[in-house]
């Protein structure tokens, strides 16, 4: 008897817990979400944020009308078994889980229109399956340490993101990856490298998107490697609504956006780790040098991103690009109007977080030569400490 309140207070709580995981209305011409597969089979590194993440989708499951079966059996994975549902999230599976009949049969789920959820370190698994790195966007990379970091929303008409405004900042492990799947998803969030330690994408950071695959759909986020992602309105509402683009419930375009993504950062300064000076652009006549003391109008730049990890430097003093003058043998100055394959070079993020800049012209490092007391030039074929820059973002 002395239970029972107890047990009202247990039922109350979670009651008022699946209340606050508002459900997203659903279009009359779609099918309903009625049944999800949550699997998380493991054959690296195993996230202790698992349980957390199967707790937080049948919670979903409980308050927006849909049953959701969790398992860690690779022999599930059959034609007829995976038909029943609508969605199959991957939470944080590592390594080679299926084997070559199961993924077959997966193969098989998507053509007949399913839909994919991959959550983490689902771009952790399965290296040696070309069509599963095609359907979860890009393969993982690294990552840095745990940490604050900004994230940006790109498309806040998406089901999984229009919640949320333009930038949101919270902790995470944020994966780097191997290619950038841009040009093949629809990129619905992105991560300003400039906000954390240890971003390698040269500015373009994609962390969640959505994409059209083999006759389904699939949704994927980097977020989720912390337990308390799980209990994070915005993030569960985000995955209640990445599990409704994938099952095909909601309508969302996750079409390739075609235009160039927006520079990296307005407002950026270059200073030499070599002199702990900053990099100036005085005019289109004289060789950018790092030899400022304070940040002045002619040592900020806008940097631009290209794509594919390279961007380029416009002087705010002037609007022009910095180019690698005479394909990087000639010191560098801003003094083209537009960015061609001399004004383009690789963002290099060190492990000390510090950046260096690799001329595509010639794949030569970008030096401030004598310690920065000459012109920077990109003649330089690794990196020690001349090569090294602290980017800071200015107003």
């Amino acid at each position: 008897m002395r239970s029972r309140p107890r047990l009202l207070a247990l039922v109350t709580g979670l009651a008022v817990m699946l209340a606050s995981l508002v459900a997203l209305p659903t279009p009359a011409s779609a099918a309903p979400l009625t049944k999800v597969l949550v699997f998380s089979k493991t054959a690296g590194f195993r996230h202790s944020s698992i349980p957390n993440g199967i707790a937080a989708i049948q919670q979903l499951g409980s308050a927006n009308g849909f049953t959701v079966t969790s398992t860690e059996d690779a022999a599930q994975f059959t034609t007829s078994n995976l038909a029943q549902y609508q969605a199959v999230v991957f939470m944080s599976t590592t390594g080679d889980v299926l084997n070559a009949s199961q993924q077959s049969a997966f193969e098989s789920y998507i053509a007949a229109g399913g839909g994919y959820v991959g959550v983490h370190a689902a771009a952790d698994t399965e290296y040696s399956w070309p069509w599963y790195g095609s359907l979860v966007g890009a393969w993982f990379d690294s990552h840095p340490a745990i940490q604050n970091a900004t994230v940006k929303i790109e498309d806040q008409t998406n089901p999984s993101t229009a919640h949320l405004g333009t930038t949101w900042v919270r902790s995470d492990e944020w994966y780097n990856y191997r290619t950038n799947p841009r040009s093949s998803a629809r990129v619905l969030a992105s991560l300003d490298e400039s906000s954390y330690s240890g971003g390698n994408m040269g500015g373009d950071h994609p962390i969640t998107w959505c994409k059209a695959y083999g006759g389904g759909r699939a949704w994927y986020t980097g977020l989720g490697h912390t337990e308390a992602s799980y209990t994070d309105p915005n993030f569960t509402r985000m995955l209640l609504g990445g599990l409704q683009v994938a099952a095909g419930s909601v309508t969302a375009d996750c079409s390739p956006r075609t235009t160039t993504p927006p520079p990296t950062a307005s407002g950026s300064t270059l200073r030499a780790r070599a002199n702990n000076q900053y990099v100036s652009a005085p005019n289109a006549t004289t060789s950018l040098i790092a030899n400022k003391t304070s940040v002045g109008t002619t040592e900020r730049f806008d940097l631009v991103n290209l794509a594919n990890g390279n961007v380029a430097l416009r002087a705010k003093g002037n609007g022009q690009f910095v180019a690698a003058e005479n394909a990087g043998a000639a010191a560098l100055i801003a003094n083209r109007a537009t960015a061609g394959a001399w004004e383009t070079f690789q963002l290099v993020r060190n492990s000390d977080g510090t950046v260096s800049l690799r001329a595509t012209v010639n794949n030569r490092y970008v030096a401030a030569d004598n310690a920065g007391a000459s012109p920077l030039i990109a003649n330089r074929t690794s990196i020690g400490q001349w090569e090294k820059f602290d980017l800071v973002t200015t107003n």
